[in-house]
């Protein structure tokens, strides 16, 4: 009983997210008295004596509590909202208006008529190197080596074999010529230009960095135009979207582990702990039931080893 006790509690400590020693290899303890057990207030019992090799701490009651940055959503065990895109179905009906002849009935038919049918798939590309030393965006245009990577990340797009249907890209200069390499990849794609997803400073990141620095106001002005980006274009399917979609985002390192950090719920001021090369690929996917699944992240296996950078 006392070994099982021993394993229960670091089972617990575990999975509190902390580590909690809760037997310790050591020499033969002697034996304390007679029987197994002393009584406690309150009827229970503890080990009075350890068996061979075990020191046993003193038991506790509960897990550990949980990491103070998990907020979990109001009348809810669960840390996943599943309302995050505001799109759940019962939180787009008026229950106000709800006919009180038909009752329960007209209320699943207008639940059904707001749910999502379809998953979404979205592939964030990072843009290509470009030249650092341009003044102006205009300047920084991709380098040879961009170019080459623009190359390999069309190709590897095209090899899914995926009906994509559309590029969204950032109006910057270094994601608009990385989209128009691709797009000669994937012929009768449409492009969509925005400024949305224009690199900048989405949120201060935590823990702090001291070779990126950007003033409060950078992130007062890109945090929610990035955020903004965010609600605009990841969310599940419109309730009329019959298919599966396929939509590529070439956009910043920035944007990109930012996105991914608020799609999965993690804290978003982690973001610059993430690490994107250059014309990677980032795969979400997000169910029509609001789930949301990260398959790949910041992939570049399909580069030569000499043609990846991460600038």
């Amino acid at each position: 009983m006392s070994v099982r006790r021993a394993l229960a509690l670091a089972a617990c400590g575990l999975a509190g997210g902390s580590v909690l020693l809760s037997a310790v290899v050591v020499g033969k303890q002697p034996a304390r008295g007679g029987g197994d057990s002393e009584p406690r207030p309150g009827g229970s019992a503890v080990p009075s004596a350890a068996p061979p090799g075990l020191l046993l701490l003193p038991p506790t009651t509960s897990c550990p509590p949980t990491a103070g940055w998990i907020e979990r959503p109001a009348g809810s065990s669960s840390y996943w909202d599943s309302n995050w895109d505001r799109r759940e179905p019962l939180a787009l009906i008026n229950l106000k208006k709800k006919n009180e002849e038909t009752g329960e009935e007209e209320l699943a038919s207008r639940l059904d008529h707001c749910k999502a049918k379809a998953t979404r798939h979205i592939f964030l590309i990072r843009h290509s190197q470009y030249n650092l030393d341009g003044r102006a965006d205009k300047d920084r245009t991709l380098t040879p080596l961009g170019r080459e990577q623009a190359e390999l990340t069309g190709h590897r797009l095209a090899s899914l074999g995926l009906k994509f249907d559309q590029i969204i890209h950032s109006s910057m200069t270094r994601a608009t010529e990385t989209t128009e390499i691709i797009s000669k990849h994937l012929p009768g794609v449409k492009k969509i230009s925005t400024d949305l997803l224009r690199e900048g400073a989405p949120i201060e990141p935590d823990p702090p960095v001291s070779h990126w620095k950007p003033e409060a106001v950078q992130y007062y002005e890109d945090g929610a135009r990035i955020e903004a980006a965010f609600r605009n274009f990841i969310h599940r399917a419109d309730a009329k979207q019959e298919e599966d979609s396929y939509e590529i985002f070439v956009c910043h390192a920035n944007v990109i582990r930012y996105i991914v950090c608020r799609a999965l719920q993690f804290p978003p001021e982690g973001w610059l702990r993430l690490s994107l090369n250059n014309g990677s690929i980032t795969h979400l996917v997000i169910r029509p039931n609001g789930r949301v699944a990260l398959r790949t992240l910041g992939d570049t296996g399909f580069m030569p080893p000499d043609k990846i950078t991460r600038t």
